[in-house]
């Protein structure tokens, strides 16, 4: 595809901005936003990954996993400011789940160790752990808010601050989970996934195509529990004193 042809992909952008302003929504203004920010944001991830697919040195792809990291943490931590140092629970989530699975591909050769899988999958991953941690917080502090007193009730009678929420907690967790999972169920019948239909456009072998996304629905699948489990394990003992009372939830 040459720039020329790629400009004439924006007609997919004036469509909304006409109906915002035809139907008074309001939307123009994020709509513009949003497509120079992708477009410039994407044309310069673009010029980066060629300069470290090219050197395939450790070191830059170490850089990119931890900005790609840094970068998830401080798009999650606003939906999560209730919980106290949600700022460093999402940062040790979002490692342990990367260096987890990287492990798992990397340890049992499922793909090659180099910087164009590396930092594809865990872009993947990351992204993935990013969403489902933003479901769960969003989730979670309702659910902790909504049985405020029914958790105050459990505590009053002697019960361990995970009695007093487990059921919240869990709740939040399986929330979480939902669509993630929902989605898998209707894939290759309602939606051809990117990954596939990245790969058949650009001519692998469609076999081959259905390899690699199977292993990133299977790759997303533990990343979403673990995503859940993980930040709900280490969040849910911040919400109490040490007292074992329920806080108000303050701003991380």
């Amino acid at each position: 595809m040459s720039w020329m042809t790629l400009s004439l992909t924006l007609i997919f952008v004036f469509i909304p901005l006409l109906l915002s302003k035809t139907l008074n929504l309001g939307l123009e203004r994020d709509t513009i936003i949003a497509t120079v920010r992708s477009t410039v944001q994407l044309i310069a991830v673009g010029f980066v990954l060629k300069f470290v697919f090219d050197s395939n040195h450790s070191v830059f792809i170490l850089f990119m996993v931890l900005l790609m990291i840094i970068a998830a943490v401080q798009n999650a931590r606003h939906k999560g400011k209730a919980i106290k140092g949600i700022t460093w629970k999402l940062f040790v989530t979002f490692v342990a789940i990367e260096a987890l699975t990287q492990a798992v591909l990397l340890g049992l050769h499922i793909v090659p160790a180099t910087a164009q899988y590396i930092i594809s999958l865990s872009g993947m991953v990351i992204g993935n752990s990013m969403v489902l941690a933003i479901l769960f917080l969003n989730r979670f502090t309702a659910e902790v808010e909504a049985h405020r007193e029914e958790s105050e009730l459990i505590l009053s009678l002697g019960g361990t601050p995970k009695q007093s929420i487990n059921r919240q907690l869990l709740k939040a967790i399986q929330a979480s989970m939902i669509p993630t999972i929902e989605s898998q169920k209707t894939i290759g019948l309602v939606q051809l996934p990117g990954m596939m239909s990245g790969q058949i456009i650009a001519g692998a072998d469609p076999i081959q195509a259905v390899q690699f996304q199977l292993l990133v629905v299977f790759l997303l699948l533990a990343t979403a529990a673990m995503t859940s489990v993980l930040l709900g394990f280490l969040s849910y003992r911040s919400l109490f004193s040490e007292r074992m009372q329920l806080l108000k939830m303050e701003s991380d």
